[in-house]
C-alpha cells in the first residue's frame, strides 16, 4: 500500500486533472510529428502509450506523421543523394519510392504499438482501432522559380466527413505524409502541411506539433504562450530552427482557419504531451489567435472561480471572509483576470463619492500567476475606474501585503484618514494597516 503522503499527493493531483478531463472529452485533437520521433524506440513507445491514455479519456484523436529521417535513410542506403530547394524535398522517382516505403513501414509500426494490450503494459485493456484511409487529395507543387519539384505535392482537399465518421465510430485516425490525385498519382507532402489542413478541415480544438527546439525568451526559458502575431514575428526574426519555423507558419494558418489552439512540443521531453495538456503551466509553447488573458468586469458566473481564489486567503487571515451571497451582491465592484477561460485573479473597488476616494480591496491572484503582474494590472484597472468616477484617492487595508502596496506607490496612513463610513466599519481587533494613494 502506498504511503499516506503519496496517497494524498495522488488524490490532489487527480482532482487538479479532473477539470481538464471534463473539458477535453469529446474534443478533436490533431497530434502531428515527424519521423524523428520514431528513432528512439523507448521514447516512441512511451509517446504511443500517452496517446492511448488520451483516447481512453474520450478525446477524438487524429495522428499525422512524417518520415523525413526514414526517407533519408532509404535513399542513403541506395546511394541516392537527397535534393532540396526552397525548404522542400525534390521528389523524383527514386525519392518517391523511398517515401512510399517509409510511409508504409511507419504506418504498420504505429498501428502495431497502438494494438498492444499486454497485461503488464500501459496499454492493458486498450481496444484501439486505427483507421488509416486515403483522406488526403493532393496536387503537384509543380515548377517554382525554375525548379521542377516533380512528385512533391501540397494538400488540395481533406475528406473531413470520412475522418469525422471514423472518429464517431471510436477510431483513432492515422494520416500519413502522402496524398493522392484524382488520376491516381501519389505525392510526397510535408507533414506540417497535412496537419494544418486536417486540423482546419475538422475545426479541431487543438493542433499539437512536435518539433526539435521550442522558442526561448531572453532568459533561455521556453516561451509558454504566444499570440499568432508574436509567433510570426519570431519567425521573421530568423532565430528559430527551420523545423520550428515551419511548424509555427502552419500552426498560425490553422488558427486563422478556426482551430482553437496550437501547441509546439519538444520531442525530446518525455511525457510532454500529457504535461502540456494536464498541467497549468505546461511544457511547450501555446499559440493562440488572440491573447489568452482578458481583464474585464466580473460577472455572476465568475463567482465560483473567484471564491476558489479568495477562500484560501480567507483561511490564512489575508482577506476578510466574504460569503457567496455577498460576492454576488457586490459583483459590480469586481474586476477579474481571465486566463484561457479560468479566473486567475480578482479585485474590487468600493467608491466613497462624498470623500472623493475609493477602497481597493479583495485582491486575490492564483499562486502560479503571482509573478505574472496580475496584481498590478488589477490595481491599474481599479485605479482607472476610480479616475473615471472623478475620485482623487485610493486606500487599502492589509495585514499581509504592506510591502507590495508600498511598491505600488501607496504610503502608510492611519484609520483617521479613511472616509467616516469606512472608519465605522474598521475592525480594530484585526488591526489592518492603512495605505493611501493619490491618483
Amino acid at each position: 500500500m502506498a504511503a499516506p503522503q503519496h496517497s494524498e499527493a495522488f488524490v490532489r493531483w487527480l482532482r487538479q486533472v479532473a477539470p481538464y478531463v471534463h473539458a477535453f472529452r469529446g474534443r478533436t485533437f490533431v497530434v502531428a510529428f515527424g519521423g524523428e520521433l520514431f528513432t528512439e524506440r523507448t521514447r516512441f513507445l512511451t509517446f504511443v502509450h500517452d496517446l492511448n491514455l488520451l483516447a481512453a479519456l474520450g478525446i477524438r484523436l487524429v495522428l499525422v506523421h512524417g518520415a523525413r529521417r526514414q526517407v533519408e535513410a532509404e535513399l542513403k542506403a541506395k546511394g541516392v543523394r537527397s535534393r532540396y530547394a526552397q525548404g522542400l524535398r525534390i521528389t523524383d522517382e527514386a525519392a518517391l519510392t523511398a517515401v512510399k516505403q517509409a510511409a508504409g513501414v511507419l504506418r504498420i509500426e504505429i498501428e502495431a504499438v497502438l494494438s498492444q494490450g499486454l497485461p503488464s503494459s500501459p496499454m492493458a485493456g486498450a481496444q484501439i482501432r486505427v483507421n488509416s484511409g486515403n483522406f488526403i487529395t493532393a496536387r503537384p507543387i509543380g515548377v517554382r522559380k525554375g525548379i521542377d519539384f516533380q512528385f512533391t505535392g501540397a494538400v488540395r482537399n481533406v475528406d473531413a466527413a470520412a475522418i469525422r465518421g471514423a472518429l464517431d465510430d471510436g477510431e483513432v485516425v492515422l494520416v500519413a505524409h502522402v496524398g493522392y490525385s484524382p488520376t491516381g498519382e501519389v505525392f510526397n507532402l510535408a507533414w506540417e502541411d497535412v496537419a494544418e489542413n486536417v486540423a482546419a478541415a475538422l475545426r479541431a480544438e487543438k493542433l499539437l506539433m512536435f518539433t526539435d527546439k521550442l522558442p526561448l525568451d531572453r532568459r533561455g526559458q521556453v516561451m509558454s504562450e504566444l499570440t499568432a502575431r508574436e509567433a510570426e514575428a519570431l519567425v521573421r526574426k530568423g532565430d528559430l530552427t527551420a523545423q520550428t519555423s515551419r511548424a509555427i507558419e502552419h500552426a498560425v494558418r490553422a488558427l486563422g482557419a478556426g482551430v482553437g489552439r496550437a501547441h509546439l512540443l519538444s520531442r525530446r521531453v518525455p511525457g510532454s504531451l500529457l504535461l502540456e495538456l494536464f498541467t497549468h503551466t505546461g511544457v511547450g509553447t501555446m499559440i493562440t489567435a488572440d491573447a489568452l488573458e482578458k481583464l474585464r468586469p466580473a460577472r455572476i458566473e465568475d463567482v465560483g472561480g473567484m471564491l476558489a481564489l479568495i477562500e484560501p486567503l480567507e483561511a490564512d487571515g489575508t482577506l476578510v471572509k466574504r460569503s457567496r451571497e455577498l460576492l454576488e451582491a457586490e459583483i459590480g465592484n469586481f474586476v477579474v483576470v481571465e486566463h484561457d477561460g479560468a479566473i486567475r485573479g480578482c479585485a474590487a473597488l468600493y467608491p466613497f463619492p462624498d470623500a472623493k476616494s475609493a477602497e481597493f480591496a479583495c485582491l486575490a491572484v492564483a499562486p502560479e500567476y503571482r509573478d505574472a503582474g496580475y496584481g498590478e494590472r488589477l490595481l491599474h484597472a481599479c485605479q482607472e475606474r476610480a479616475k473615471a468616477l472623478k475620485l482623487r484617492k485610493l486606500f487599502a487595508l492589509t495585514t499581509h501585503a504592506a510591502h507590495w502596496f508600498l511598491e505600488q506607490g501607496f504610503r502608510p496612513g492611519d484609520v483617521a484618514a479613511l472616509p467616516s463610513q469606512r472608519q465605522a466599519l474598521y475592525n480594530w481587533r484585526r488591526g489592518s494597516k492603512v495605505f493611501l494613494k493619490r491618483i
